[in-house]
């Protein structure tokens, strides 16, 4: 008999209508009401809170990771129902703060608990298989929808409403469910946590600034008088800014706050090519070219990077960026 442990924390799969709008308000006896749950499986259903993601602070996400972690000292595996806006950085989170090989899966829903054909009760049951199966253990945590499944490391949004929402471009999932059945595309392979959630972990503030035609240096600066303790950029192509900002990304490597480097494009990594303001420049003036993690990613890793080693937390980031991670099918 394997237990599982389900932990709800709102969003569109346990959303109704309201005449203001979508409100998560189903808890999790609820959710699993309308999923058969996998012969052999028993599921304690836990409600954390019941709120769409895109309201979360920093502070909720490492309290439901603190959650999961509590929970895994008396069940087999975690499943976590999750809003779609910020699943990726949670489930991220996740990877950064928590040891061990037990599966935890997040999912959720694209169309609401009480539209005439939700998804959320097909991810949940999956997930629920997921869950339960020996073959999810080894990879960190992970994210299940629509079939598929993906490691957090890469892992994106990538349509606003459509039921396929997720995917980890240029890696692919991991695993897929079909009919029931848990299906291998990839050996179990993750990087280390760089921190653990039972210490109480206060993550510092990192901002992520998205370049554009014509931005200055003015909001580089004002996040750090605003207090980040570091940046990210989302740059243009494989990693270009402008004069401006490699100035004042210069400035910041002077005062000691650590800059990564990502793109504003969806896929393919960041490289530090060109001149003239571009990535070459970037890297000169200290920044670290943050491999194909997307922005919000690498916020988390460069926040949890500062706990890791706050004297020398780019040391931390250029060891995790170095791990493989697992590349799956399609």
């Amino acid at each position: 008999m394997v237990t599982l442990q389900l932990i709800a924390t709102g969003g569109t799969i346990a959303s109704r209508s309201t005449p203001q709008g979508l409100m998560a308000a189903a808890p999790a006896h609820e959710l699993l009401a309308r999923v058969s749950i996998p012969d052999g499986v028993t599921v304690n259903a836990k409600d954390v809170a019941t709120r769409g993601s895109f309201a979360w602070s920093l502070d909720d996400a490492v309290g439901v990771v603190g959650t999961i972690d509590q929970a895994l000292a008396e069940v087999d595996g975690v499943v976590v129902t999750h809003g779609t806006d910020t699943m990726e950085e949670s489930v991220f989170l996740a990877s950064l703060l928590l040891d061990g090989d037990l599966p935890v899966v997040f999912t959720g829903a694209q169309r609401p608990f009480d539209d005439p054909a939700p998804d959320g009760p097909a991810n949940l049951r999956d997930a629920l298989a997921v869950a339960a199966s020996p073959l999810a253990r080894g990879f960190g945590p992970l994210l299940c929808f629509d079939g598929h499944v993906f490691a957090a490391r890469g892992v994106r949004k990538v349509d606003t409403l459509g039921a396929h929402a997720f995917d980890a471009l240029g890696r692919g999932p991991v695993l897929r469910v079909a009919a029931g059945k848990v299906l291998p595309l990839a050996a179990p392979r993750r990087a280390r946590p760089l921190a653990s959630v039972r210490d109480g972990v206060a993550l510092p503030r990192v901002d992520v600034l998205s370049l554009y035609v014509g931005t200055d240096d003015a909001l580089v600066r004002a996040a750090v008088s605003a207090g980040a303790a570091g940046v990210v950029l989302a740059a243009f192509g494989a990693g270009n800014a402008n004069p401006a900002i490699v100035e004042a990304v210069a400035d910041l490597g002077a005062a000691g706050v650590p800059v990564l480097v990502c793109s504003r494009v969806p896929s393919g990594p960041v490289v530090p090519l060109y001149t003239g303001g571009g990535g070459a420049d970037l890297a000169r003036a200290g920044a670290l070219f943050a491999a194909d993690l997307t922005p919000w990613q690498a916020r988390l890793l460069l926040s949890t990077a500062l706990v890791a080693d706050p004297h020398d937390p780019l040391r931390i980031v250029r060891e995790y960026l170095a791990t493989t991670p697992p590349i799956g099918g399609s």
